[in-house]
């Protein structure tokens, strides 16, 4: 009697999902650079996620500057609030449009840890330190921490993501080689990792990653509403004269004739995020409809991006960040504080560029001589992984003569 076939094993529990046919599939992930057995209660990018969370770069983003200094207030964002509130947004789109979820909240938890101390205006000045010795990119941070600089396994550096996973955090904005330039023009962080391993940098990231770029944008712009209000930069009437955010600020005082200051932002606030969450989901099934991909790959060679707001919404929000550089990101406030912030980190820069000796053990024993391109990369990652609150100490330890004890 012939022998019984043997019947395939059944699919995880994790796998059986149903899926958009763009969706990105775990059970073909491309894999890690180092070889691990896989899970059989997770998916890849359910570990992924999981691996970010507890690492010491997505801790410390508790007090690093979104826009307010970590010591500010309470109630304000950090990196770390911020970087939930992203992957909150981009789980419950990519549940909506079938994509898969984990992976999408995985890169959005991941986008933010190569962000230095103090926000933009530290990677600014962490950029201007580093001109000559590679530059800073807080994009090739990312791709730096979560590849070499995170030292949690006895077997290599870095938390040895899968292939989607970093890819996603790398190209989340767009693709990196475009027409016109090569691999030599990015970042040295980035430029080293490729040499490893193929991230496919001219094309675009898989769909997961490019929602989690879009839930960014949802949540940075509305919730820095929300942070300027508090602060009172601006106020309420001040949003009545904006397209389209108006009419929701209009809308709510109608429903709630007697509402408070307070409430009417957070709602406000509140419809702003929805509004522009359906905007994003219908777009991109409208994009979905017309240019019918129907794997991941499809979505990544794609002429633009698959992920979208439409024109209108894109020009709305146009008209709110112009507001918000006018109103609060130039704001003579903000600008003292990012003119302190950037001192600090200067200062930091040049002492240890200069004394590499005053670094920490585990910093020191890496730094080749004083004044060298390898020195500086050192120090730059040292000073990268800082928060606030210890960017702020380091330099009173190192320049106030009342911290000697």
């Amino acid at each position: 009697m012939p022998r019984p076939t043997a019947s395939p094993p059944p699919r995880p529990a994790w796998a059986q999902v149903a899926r958009a046919p763009y969706a990105t599939d775990p059970l073909q992930s491309r894999g890690r650079l180092h070889d691990e057995p896989e899970s059989a209660s997770r998916s890849p990018f359910q570990r992924d996620r999981d691996r970010i969370i507890h690492a010491s770069a997505f801790r410390r983003l508790k007090q690093k500057t979104q826009v307010f200094i970590a010591h500010e207030g309470d109630h304000y964002r950090t990196r770390l609030t911020h970087s939930l509130e992203v992957a909150q947004i981009a789980r419950s789109v990519a549940r909506t449009l079938g994509l898969d979820e984990d992976l999408a909240e995985a890169v959005a938890l991941a986008h933010d840890l190569g962000h230095p101390p103090f926000g933009h205006s530290g990677e600014d000045e962490l950029d201007a330190c580093m001109k000559g010795f590679g530059g800073f990119d807080h994009n090739a941070q990312t791709l730096r921490v979560l590849t070499k600089l995170e030292l949690r396994y006895p077997a290599w550096d870095g938390l040895n993501l899968a292939w989607e996973t970093l890819e996603g955090v790398v190209k989340h904005n767009g693709p990196l080689v475009k027409p016109g330039t090569t691999l030599d023009d990015l970042p040295t962080a980035i430029r080293e990792y490729a040499r490893e391993q193929d991230l496919e940098l001219d094309t675009w990231a898989g769909p997961e990653a490019q929602v989690a770029a879009l839930a960014d944008d949802v949540a940075y712009n509305n919730h820095d509403i929300d942070d300027g209000l508090r602060a009172g930069l601006f106020r309420i009437e001040d949003l009545l004269e904006l397209p389209f955010v108006g009419d929701v600020f209009r809308a709510v005082k109608a429903d709630y004739p007697s509402v408070d200051a307070d409430r009417w932002g957070a709602e406000g606030v509140r419809r702003l995020i929805g509004a522009r969450i359906d905007d994003l989901v219908r777009e991109t099934q409208k994009r979905a409809a017309r240019l019918g991909p129907t794997s991941a790959a499809d979505v990544r060679a794609l002429k633009g991006p698959l992920v979208a707001f439409s024109d209108e919404m894109k020009e709305h929000e146009a008209a709110l960040r112009r507001f918000l550089f006018d109103r609060m990101y130039r704001h003579y406030q903000i600008s003292r504080v990012r003119s302190q912030a950037r001192r600090i980190l200067r200062d930091l820069f040049e002492i240890f560029l200069r004394e590499p000796e005053l670094l920490p053990d585990r910093w020191r024993i890496q730094a080749v001589a004083p004044g060298t391109t390898e020195t500086a990369r050192v120090v730059c990652d040292y000073i990268a992984g800082m928060t606030d609150p210890f960017a702020i100490d380091e330099h009173r330890r190192l320049f106030n003569l009342d911290r000697w004890r």
